[in-house]
């Protein structure tokens, strides 16, 4: 990071435009914009998610490192044609999840967000990546209006894998400790 902010207020952005890493002005409402505050808002709840497990508990350095990959996807979205996220960070996170999901039953049916504080958390985690994907799903169909370069497919693939990732997650969390995942009820 070759700029340290030693002032966090620079009234640049009071005009409703700010300043990519790139130092291109675009408007706060470019769907860019978007992208990369869904992705900073997944990164706080799992953040929150972190703090409601053990400090010894095995998805901790897990999570973490995925703290700084999302701090990475941001970045590239916030430096054109800038490449941190690859696709072996992909493959990494597939391998967490068929490590995590190996011991889990088959899904018969739709899970309730629940089981326990912290599954909830993860769920709400879940599904913040969710909207940050649809987000950068468009911008990589349609490009903001700054005419700024897209998304690249692994960049997108990450974010996609991560909801999936937390999804399981929330699986394993929900049924610690002699807990139970809550299971959708038709009808109720």
């Amino acid at each position: 990071m070759g700029n340290r902010l030693s002032k966090i207020y620079t009234r640049t952005g009071d005009d409703g435009s700010t300043g990519l890493g790139d130092g291109v002005r675009i408007a706060k409402y470019d769907i860019r914009m978007h992208a990369i505050g869904d992705v900073d808002e997944t990164n706080c709840a799992i953040g929150l998610l972190i703090t409601e497990l053990p400090v010894d508990d095995d998805l901790q350095p897990w999570l973490t490192r995925i703290q700084h990959r999302l701090f990475d996807l941001g970045g590239e979205l916030c430096l054109p044609d800038y490449e941190l996220i690859k696709i072996e960070h992909v493959t990494e996170l597939e391998q967490w999840l068929d490590q995590l999901n190996e011991d889990l039953p088959m899904l018969k049916d739709f899970i309730l967000p629940g089981g326990s504080r912290a599954a909830a958390v993860c769920h709400q985690a879940r599904v913040i990546s969710r909207r940050a994907e649809r987000v950068i799903a468009q911008l990589a169909a349609a490009d903001s209006p700054s005419q700024i370069p897209g998304v690249r497919p692994a960049l997108a693939s990450y974010i996609n894998r991560l909801s999936d990732f937390l999804f399981v997650a929330a699986r394993v969390i929900a049924r610690r400790n002699g807990g139970s995942e809550v299971l959708w009820q038709h009808g109720q």
